[in-house]
């Protein structure tokens, strides 16, 4: 293999993937079990975000809550210098809480180059593979490439 090769011939077609609703402790427990560094979460056969490692940690960031304030009978929020980015992770209890949901994919007809500069220069791993239609069919991850240069 090489890397002009189709994505289609390194990726993984049996995808791992969860619901919005899938609790975290689910998502965890599936990554740990299938030792995968993320999962696509569908609706359908879309995919509308990615849970990783990333954001599985996050879930244990040290973070100080908001802090609210009343003046006139109105409420607003004190500046606060975390962002609500990493409250969101925190207090996630859901696949789609957690997930980021600006998901990179990468077109089926795409080289194992193309799905390796994206994923070098987006910092993504795995990164989903989608038809034309925009449907999962596979996922590629850096091992899967790491695995391919190991064969030639």
């Amino acid at each position: 293999m090489a890397a002009d090769d189709p994505v289609t011939s390194v990726m993984s077609v049996q995808v791992v993937s969860v619901e919005r609703s899938t609790p975290v402790l689910d998502v965890a427990r599936l990554m740990v079990e299938h030792g995968i560094s993320g999962v696509p979460v569908v609706d359908g056969d879309r995919v509308v975000g990615m849970v990783t490692e990333r954001d599985m940690v996050a879930q244990e960031m040290d973070v100080d809550a908001p802090v609210y304030g009343t003046f006139l009978d109105a409420v607003f929020r004190l500046p606060w210098d975390k962002s609500d980015e990493e409250f969101r992770h925190v207090l996630a209890t859901t696949a789609g809480q957690l997930m980021s949901s600006d998901v990179v994919t990468i077109s089926a007809s795409s080289t194992v180059r193309d799905a390796a500069s994206v994923m070098y220069k987006r910092r993504l791993n795995p990164l989903p593979v989608v038809d034309s239609a925009g449907r999962l069919v596979g996922i590629v991850s850096r091992s899967d490439i790491i695995r391919m240069l190991a064969e030639i």
